[in-house]
């Protein structure tokens, strides 16, 4: 029988941070009115904001490794047998996202918009499972560092050839085209004025390195002997990451939207020196309660999801008068005692500590919801 891999509570703890920070920048009392910290950047850039997805992602990587190291049954399962209980989940997060941009289901499904942060989650997980199941059935030890490298490279190739003018600007990328070729413009997001989904399927290909990078991180962390050692080793590495991302900026800009391969560096390096900072504090300081409620979170970090993108949606589908929801009622209140932006943030950090209650009572009653 496999041993199972010991727990890092710091992977569940930077989980559920992460978690906690979406909630944060998608929640505002009024998009309108936001510090800039939690606005993405306009186009090239990098903001707080714009780290929480990739998080989410290098996160998920970490999970997979967990998932590999923590079997304990005695009959290994075949390829083709591994391969159909990750497309399963696949389909099942992708569904979920679909649902989601559906709900409350008053737009015709002309208008409905295909891709999203769930899709994106989905598609980048299967390839990743893939590609780690594959490189260990050959063994190919150095097979994960391979695809990463292959991926974030061949990226960048892809939109040089195919772009136009500038082929990282918004009108001049190939991401926009492959989405309308492949779902049609109405069904993408139209949030900058034209149709372009900055969780395209192009863009996606370079996620996935995201995903592999968390996994990859995640596996030396369990086979070290000096956790010690790995943070240092960590935060070099973040360190080294950062800087070649901001060094290759200078042809290939950071961009979120795009998730360009240099953004992709960029942003694990800030994710492996966070992941360093959880684990000196919760697994070597041994701080664990000062973090009790993020943990909590990391337990159950896609059903906070949805279930916090649902109940905001709900705010909006509550009048309390003809032409004012229950949402922009809420904020109301809030901007009569403060100030427009200070007032949109707090109610974001009132719902934060919302669904972190929510948590806390999952997990005391040992509840973990797991797709």
């Amino acid at each position: 029988m496999q041993a199972t891999a010991k727990r890092y509570l710091a992977l569940d703890a930077f989980r559920g941070a992460t978690v906690a920070l979406m909630i944060l920048v998608n929640t505002p009392g009024s998009w309108q009115h936001i510090y800039a910290p939690f606005k993405h950047a306009t186009w090239h850039g990098c903001t707080l904001t714009d780290l929480v997805f990739p998080f989410f992602l290098f996160i998920v990587g970490a999970s997979l490794a967990l998932s590999g190291k923590n079997k304990t049954n005695d009959v290994t399962p075949s390829y083709i047998q591994q391969v159909g209980v990750i497309s399963k989940r696949a389909v099942i997060i992708f569904s979920i996202g679909l649902f989601l941009n559906a709900f409350p289901f008053d737009q015709n499904i002309e208008q409905l918009r295909i891709m999203g942060v769930l899709q994106r989650i989905a598609i980048c997980y299967w390839f990743a499972s893939v590609i780690v199941l594959t490189a260990s059935r050959y063994q190919l030890r150095f097979g994960v560092i391979f695809a990463i490298v292959f991926i974030l490279l061949s990226y960048w190739w892809i939109l040089f050839i195919t772009g136009k003018g500038d082929p990282y600007s918004l009108v001049g990328s190939s991401v926009a085209t492959l989405d309308i070729m492949l779902f049609g413009a109405n069904h993408l997001w139209q949030g900058l004025g034209v149709p372009f989904d900055p969780e395209g399927l192009l863009s996606s290909i370079p996620a996935i390195a995201s995903v592999l990078i968390g996994y990859q991180a995640t596996v030396y962390l369990l086979a070290s002997q000096s956790i010690a050692q790995v943070v240092k080793q960590f935060v070099l590495v973040g360190i080294l990451l950062v800087l070649f991302g901001g060094i290759w900026s200078m042809w290939l800009p950071i961009n979120k939207s795009l998730w360009t391969s240099s953004y992709v560096l960029f942003s694990s390096g800030f994710a492996l020196m966070t992941l360093a900072l959880f684990i000196y504090w919760v697994d070597i300081r041994q701080q664990q309660k000062s973090v009790s409620y993020l943990i909590a979170m990391g337990a159950n970090p896609l059903f906070l999801y949805v279930i916090s993108w649902l109940w905001v949606e709900c705010y909006w589908i509550i009048a309390v008068s003809e032409n004012i929801s229950l949402y922009q009622q809420l904020y109301a209140w809030l901007n009569i005692l403060l100030s427009a932006k200070s007032a949109s943030l707090l109610f974001a950090i009132l719902h934060v500590s919302l669904f972190t209650y929510v948590a806390i009572i999952l997990k005391k009653r040992h509840i973990f919801i797991k797709i």
